[in-house]
């Protein structure tokens, strides 16, 4: 047993992101499902708890994989996608039917490392960029300062002083001496009142910049010629005129790049990626197949889950950040296996995937909550994008109910596609109102039960129209 003792290696966590939170945070984007949703707040813990533990036994606990089992559109992706964007975490959402074994055409199994690098890279450069934002527009400004009052160069008696190159003709505001002028401009620019001006800035081209892509399979291979040779492809710069917005935002982007070390991004790239990447690995149940001959389609997918498998036990990519270890990933797999089922899957493989949960499918009583509760409801959706027309939306309770049931009832008769029904639902419903918004300002508009009856009723009838319509 682990005691707690002030200043050992096993403090109590003050992270405030526990179990508790991380499912109240979920329950405010996605209805029911509340053991999945235990199941992810409890497996994101541990990897918080984890970094607490002496480096022996931290490097010998292992992510608690999941495999969240149910059919589409009950809330698989977007409870994993929640979870990383809660945590900041670099998330990579990709089908594992995507992936072929080594040899056939297809991507193979480490390329998900690489793109989880990547978009790691991105999200940490984001990060510094912002960490430096404030600085950067200081050095734009001044930048901008200089383009529409040049300093003044050093006089030669008898000589006339040279007009700077790209410098706008330009009457200074009048103040005291050219420092009073300069701040004078400054309150101007900062206050808005230069923003019709024209500037000329130096820009870097872009127009050269050339990405060599590789086979599949390959993509380790891959470079950027930027990178190979910065002074031929990135050296060249071109005058643009712009306004004086424009110009701050195009200095500031230049700036951030001079106070950001892309060196230290990397590091901190791969690391992120090692210690909180989160991959959601959908249609795995798409790759659980059996060979029964020796050959066929099904060698390749058994041959995709022996490549998985080095990558979820944990091995080394190469990107272009650096080597990745994939330890300490979390792997959420998911899938409907309504042909399959996990057991099919490799035992080794089904061993690094210790916690399954199972998803239930969607009624109509959640249906009328997902159209109502969630702070991005679909009822809500729409009412404000057409508020944007001046047209006021209300959606009477009944016409909710109503909706609901059509979705649940259409789900019953033709595939179940779980809450995606109800877009296919509600787009059939807001046709005619969103096709004539613009004719529609200032007025209110009432949804009601008749009105869902008479957009859907026949549709929902006919089977053969419901197939194509909803």
């Amino acid at each position: 047993m682990i005691k707690t003792e002030p200043g050992s290696l096993y403090n109590r966590l003050e992270d405030p992101l526990t179990p508790k939170r991380i499912v109240e945070e979920l329950d405010k984007f996605i209805i029911g499902q509340k053991q999945a949703k235990r199941s992810v707040a409890v497996a994101l813990r541990n990897r918080v708890r984890r970094q607490l533990l002496p480096p022996e036994l931290k490097d010998e606990v292992a992510p608690k994989n999941i495999i969240m089992i149910g059919p589409t559109g009950v809330g698989k992706t977007e409870i994993a996608r929640r979870l990383a964007k809660l945590t900041a975490s670099p998330f990579l959402k990709i089908e594992a039917s995507k992936f072929t074994e080594v040899g056939y055409v297809g991507r193979d199994v480490e390329s998900m490392i690489r793109d989880l690098a990547e978009i790691a890279y991105n999200l940490v450069r984001a990060e510094k960029a912002a960490s430096v934002q404030e600085k950067a527009r200081e050095a734009a400004e001044e930048r901008v300062l200089d383009l529409l009052l040049p300093p003044a160069p050093p006089y030669t008696p008898g000589q006339a002083p040279p007009q700077e190159e790209g410098a706008q003709a330009w009457e200074p505001p009048p103040a005291a001496g050219a420092t009073g002028s300069r701040e004078r401009l400054r309150e101007w620019l900062r206050a808005g009142r230069l923003n019709d001006k024209t500037v000329d800035v130096q820009v870097a081209e872009g127009g050269a910049s050339m990405r060599v892509f590789t086979p599949a399979g390959m993509e380790e291979m891959g470079f950027n010629l930027n990178d190979l040779l910065p002074g031929l492809m990135g050296g060249r710069r071109k005058t643009r005129k712009v306004k004086v917005p424009e110009a701050l935002d195009l200095l500031t982007r230049e700036e951030e790049e001079k106070l950001i070390d892309k060196d230290e991004i990397a590091r901190e790239a791969v690391e992120r990626t090692e210690q909180h990447g989160i991959i959601f690995l959908d249609e795995i149940d798409k790759v659980a197949g059996r060979s029964s001959g020796g050959h066929g389609p099904d060698v390749s997918r058994e041959g995709v889950q022996r490549d998985l498998l080095p990558i979820v036990e944990g091995t080394r990519v190469n990107t272009r950040y650096g080597l990745v270890r994939t330890d300490h990933i979390l792997f959420i797999a998911a899938g409907a296996f309504h042909m399959t089922k996990p057991s099919d899957l490799l035992p080794e493989l089904q061993g690094r995937f210790p916690i399954r949960v199972e998803l239930t499918a969607l009624g109509k009583e959640d249906f009328v909550r997902i159209l109502r509760e969630p702070e991005n409801a679909l009822v809500l959706q729409y009412t404000a994008l057409l508020a944007t027309e001046g047209v006021e939306v209300v959606f009477t309770d009944d016409a909710v109910l109503a909706m609901a049931e059509y979705a649940s009832a259409i789900n019953d008769q033709l595939e179940n596609i779980g809450a995606r029904r109800l877009h296919t639902v509600l787009e059939r419903v807001m046709d005619e109102i969103s096709f004539n918004a613009p004719d529609l300002g200032g007025t209110k508009v009432t949804i009601d039960r008749p009105y869902i009856d008479e957009c859907l009723k026949e549709l929902a009838g006919n089977q053969d129209l419901s197939k194509y319509i909803l």
